[in-house]
Formats: C-alpha cells, sequence, structure tokens
C-alpha cells in the first residue's frame, strides 16, 4: 500500500513538531528540513490544524505547534483523515462498471488487508515514533534557529 503525499507530508509535520514539543516551527523550518514544497506544506497544516492536531498561529511569534500531547495523536487516525479510503476503484462510487462484481472475492480481500493496514496504525501514537527524540532533533534541526518556546509542556 502506498500512502499519498500528502499523508506522507502530514507525518513528516507530526514527526517534526514531536521530535521537540515545545518547539514552535514554521512552515519554511519544516520545508527545509525535509526538502519539500512549502506550497504543499501549507496545504497539509491547515488540514492538520482542523482536526485539531495542530495550533496554526499567525503573525510575529507565531508558527505551528501541536495541539494535543504526541500520546494522544494516533498514527491511525491521521492516516485516515489524510488518505483515500479507496483501496481500488471498485470500492467507490461507479464500482457497479466492473462486469464481476458480484462475483468477485478480490474485494473481500483487499478489504481485509486494509482493515488490517489500519489496524496496526491504530497501535502506534506520535510518541511511538519520536521515541529517539534526540537523534531526530540532532537530525531535524541542525542549523535551526533555537525554539521559540510555546509554554511549559512535558516532552
Amino acid at each position: 500500500m502506498k500512502l499519498t503525499a500528502f499523508t506522507d507530508y502530514s507525518l513528516r509535520v507530526l514527526i517534526y513538531l514531536g521530535a521537540e514539543p515545545r518547539r514552535r516551527a514554521t512552515i519554511g523550518e519544516i520545508a527545509a528540513a525535509f526538502a519539500v514544497s512549502e506550497n504543499h506544506l501549507t496545504k497539509v497544516v491547515h488540514a492538520l490544524g482542523r482536526q485539531g492536531w495542530l495550533v496554526n498561529v499567525r503573525g510575529k511569534g507565531g508558527g505551528l505547534s501541536l495541539a494535543k500531547p504526541p500520546e494522544a495523536i494516533v498514527i491511525g487516525e491521521v492516516v485516515r483523515h489524510t488518505e483515500a479510503s479507496d483501496i481500488v476503484a471498485c470500492f467507490g462510487a461507479g464500482a457497479g462498471e466492473c462486469p464481476i462484481e458480484g462475483l468477485c472475492r478480490l474485494r473481500g480481500v483487499l478489504a481485509e488487508a486494509a482493515a488490517a493496514f489500519h489496524a496496526v496504525l491504530q497501535r502506534y501514537t506520535l510518541a511511538d515514533l519520536v521515541r529517539n527524540r534526540e537523534a531526530l532533533s540532532t537530525v531535524l534541526f541542525a542549523g535551526a534557529a533555537p525554539p521559540r518556546g510555546i509554554g511549559r509542556r512535558a516532552p
């Protein structure tokens, strides 16, 4: 199963912020750390904010921060909200166009595989992905400006 770039970038943003949860970052900082487009990240950050995973503060001193502790951000939920749910065309609208729709067993097999995929992701939180915070920080924040804090939050 291949995730979309949107989901990939969503997870990268969360990992970046989860590596130093007290850090407030900008889209530009995150884009530079991962060598990705700021335009794409803007859309991602907006969606993550709408879902309640990020706090997006505009203006001087603004930036992005986690809206929840890393332990409360379930990776399976992020993927469910950022990925299309249809693995193949017959799962979605217009499924009746397949000549073997009523006979095909592939749909059930793929549905089972997707459920297993999501069940595994549901077992993990952002905290699980950033347990190696020190190593992540060394790579992600090398040469970055000192963190702009967002108050006292436990890492």
